[in-house]
């Protein structure tokens, strides 16, 4: 991913989207547990470990020091799933852009954070041109990823099938092809 930063301001204040670094880990687990309770949280050193990664391409929003959203993501290939907890992989030929997690501070909602997050990733990914996008989606957010062109996707190994069920029984596995933006 190259280094980039891009500044935009809406609702109060400016906010700036960059490379999710270490120095952000304390605010990332803030959001975390703000958006997703005791349920959803992982430890802060499974992000340190996710962001050592080589295939991890995370992005943040923050304004100054404080983070109020972020998206972590990795190059990964099709049908693979991290298990909840779970570290990024390395696969020596990528071919699906992996929305691990994407979280906006309550109080941040509205501003389109989320949008400007996943669209500013998508610009990103056009470095190595991913075939396809996946995700896992919990908590009711398949109408929210239905909306931005995934559906699911069910074709999965008994290993990548458990690795879905660590996330709940709600939880569903959805793709898109990525199209060049």
């Amino acid at each position: 991913m190259r280094n980039f930063s891009e500044t935009r301001s809406r609702g109060v204040g400016h906010w700036q989207i960059r490379r999710l670094e270490w120095p952000d880990i304390e605010g990332l687990m803030q959001v975390q547990e703000a958006c997703y309770g005791a349920d959803y949280m992982e430890s802060a050193e499974v992000y340190r470990a996710r962001l050592a990664c080589t295939t991890q391409c995370s992005l943040a929003v923050v304004d100054g020091n404080t983070v109020l959203a972020y998206l972590a993501a990795y190059r990964s290939n099709l049908g693979s799933i991290t298990p909840i907890h779970g570290g990024f992989s390395v696969s020596p030929l990528p071919d699906t852009l992996y929305l691990h997690d994407m979280a906006v501070r309550p109080d941040c909602a509205g501003q389109g954070l989320a949008a400007a997050l996943f669209e500013a990733l998508w610009r990103e990914a056009q470095t190595w041109s991913p075939r396809y996008s996946a995700l896992v989606s919990v908590q009711g957010s398949q109408g929210y990823w239905a909306q931005k062109g995934y559906a699911l996707h069910t074709r999965l190994t008994q290993e990548n099938a458990e690795a879905l069920r660590s996330y709940g029984d709600d939880a569903v596995y959805m793709t898109q092809p990525y199209v060049q933006p």
